[in-house]
């Protein structure tokens, strides 16, 4: 009976030693952070400037695509206006010029964008590599055990993008704390 009865005591101890371990981790404060990326590229300094330098690299290839564009529309308009009194084959021939305008006018839209697009993920992976160093070093400075980037909802008390925005304008100094 002694052995039951001590047994039992021992399974209370740790029993109640389980919970006082368990309270004390849960007692610890999880501290979480979020970061809108969207807004970090639309507003970091690095970032603006890179969209700058991007709009005037490719302002010139935008505007002859645009001059392409509107010659093309004008062919057509033409061609729709005047394309009854024409001869089957002045006609016809027109129709083959503008058709072969409106494909080299696509191909060359086709290479813009994806020009556009190699040279701007390029830009902001120089962005993103910047930022995550910043974002690591307040997560280290702050004491950060989370920070998540995508979230289907998060609270503004736990949005930090601005530290991070502050700190790619700061030239990645921290902000003050």
């Amino acid at each position: 009976m002694n052995r039951l009865r001590s047994n039992r005591l021992l399974l209370i101890v740790l029993a109640s030693a389980g919970l006082l371990v368990s309270s004390a981790c849960f007692a610890t404060e999880t501290k979480i952070g979020f970061v809108d990326m969207q807004r970090l590229f639309d507003q970091a300094p690095i970032a603006v400037k890179a969209n700058k330098k991007l709009t005037v690299e490719f302002a010139k290839r935008e505007l002859e695509l645009q001059k392409l564009g509107k010659q093309i529309k004008s062919q057509q308009d033409t061609l729709e206006k005047s394309g009854s009194t024409m001869s089957e084959t002045d006609r016809r021939n027109r129709e083959r010029d503008l058709s072969d305008a409106s494909r080299e006018f696509q191909r060359k839209q086709r290479e813009f964008r994806e020009d556009l697009d190699v040279r701007r993920n390029e830009a902001m992976a120089v962005v993103i590599e910047r930022a995550n160093k910043a974002l690591k070093q307040i997560a280290e400075t702050e004491k950060y055990d989370l920070i998540i980037q995508d979230a289907v909802y998060f609270s503004p008390r736990i949005d930090i993008t601005d530290k991070i925005i502050k700190a790619l304008a700061d030239d990645g100094k921290l902000p003050a704390q």
